[in-house]
């Protein structure tokens, strides 16, 4: 009897997650020792109820279709663990003969994969667990950034971009965009990328590494208004005030996953009471990080890369460790993976850095636009406008 391997995801689903799926089953098919290439249907939920999908004879050509499918193919979850239930898969790890686990997520799974690692180490078990990053917010430490970003990134920036155009075509409001990112204002700030060459981009960027002052945004809204008479905002779904609060009460709270109120419906709001001024909001919400047409080409050749490499590791004998990548240069780009200890990314939070925030607040500099442009996969396509 050969060992088999198992994939698991978790948390929220990106552009590109099906694509590490894709590079891990392709690597792990190259093995002849592995016998079946398991996936637990719905995360770690479908391992303890040992709901296992069997992927080692989908051929190639249905496999291929991951690259151009959203969600998850194998499903994920948002299940809160305890180490009892720890303790129950490593059980269920060794009545299926799974020598070897790859967990696919962002800080709550790599936390999860830095547990089960650890649970199999004190129990003597030779399992060998690995990390592949996965997260649209780009918020796991160490790593340069993580796939499902560029993706999110590209979708953001020409969704803007097309709204920016509709909005200097009848310039008679201001438009509230609403991005994605709890703590994490990155996706948000790739907004900035709508303007990148040609095109219109935001007039206003509120990320939520800034307190969040709601005199100063309108503020800032009629000083524009003495210029324009067309606005666009993005701001993130995480903003807080000065004392740290959601600037919108969250609607439900979970673990740690945070419904948020309506932020763009908010702020939107604020203009028409407070200035009189037409406002109306937008918010693209799942649709962000949904999108196979806006997908970034980068986002999803590391991604594959990163499934590929994880197979890689474990069957070399690494273990309790995940998949990261550094940026060797910008111009020309060059990203080489390497592997980082799951301790040193479990939980950490990676915000946007004061460099590529503007001192006002409420826009970015060029420092980040030229550490975003290459992630986006390639330029935007060009607009023209006679108005």
């Amino acid at each position: 009897m050969g060992d088999n391997i198992l994939i698991m995801h978790g948390g929220g689903p990106t552009a590109v997650i099906n694509a590490s799926l894709y590079g891990a089953i392709k690597q792990a098919k190259k093995y002849k020792n592995i016998e079946h290439i398991y996936a637990a249907k719905n995360g770690t939920g479908g391992l303890l109820r040992e709901e296992l999908i069997e992927l080692e004879q989908v051929p190639d050509e249905k496999l291929k279709l991951l690259l151009q499918t959203p969600g998850s193919a194998i499903g994920t979850s948002r299940d809160q663990l305890e180490q009892e239930e720890y303790d129950r898969m490593t059980e269920i790890l060794q009545k299926h003969n799974i020598k070897y686990v790859l967990m696919n997520g962002g800080n709550g799974t790599m936390d999860t994969c830095g547990k089960l690692y650890k649970t199999c180490q004190s129990k003597g078990l030779d399992i060998k667990v690995m990390g592949i990053p996965k997260t649209m917010d780009n918020d796991i430490a160490i790593t340069d950034h993580s796939p499902g970003f560029g993706s999110a990134a590209r979708y953001l920036a020409q969704s803007v971009k097309e709204v920016c155009a509709d909005v200097k075509g009848l310039p008679i409001h201001v438009v509230v965009i609403e991005a994605s990112g709890r703590n994490a204002g990155w996706i948000t700030a790739a907004s900035a990328m709508a303007a990148d060459r040609n095109g219109e981009g935001p007039d206003l960027i509120y990320l939520p590494e800034r307190p969040f002052d709601e005199d100063k945004y309108i503020e800032d809204i009629k000083k524009l208004l003495e210029k324009k008479s067309g606005i666009v905002v993005v701001a993130s779904e995480g903003l807080k005030n000065a004392k740290g609060e959601p600037i919108v009460e969250p609607i439900f709270k979970v673990g740690r996953a945070t419904y948020f109120g309506d932020v763009s419906a908010h702020l939107a709001n604020l203009v028409i009471k407070k200035l009189g001024y037409k406002a109306r909001s937008e918010k693209p919400g799942l649709l962000g990080r949904a999108s196979i047409p806006l997908q970034s080409a980068v986002d999803r050749e590391e991604a594959e890369l990163a499934g590929k490499m994880a197979c890689e590791a474990v069957m070399n004998g690494e273990a309790g460790k995940m998949v990261a990548f550094r940026r060797v240069s910008t111009k020309p780009y060059q990203m080489e993976p390497f592997l980082v200890d799951i301790d040193e990314v479990m939980m950490y939070e990676r915000t946007v850095p004061d460099e590529f925030i503007n001192e006002a607040g409420n826009g970015v500099t060029e420092a980040f636009k030229e550490w975003c442009r290459p992630l986006l996969g390639g330029d935007l396509p060009d607009m023209i406008s006679f108005n």
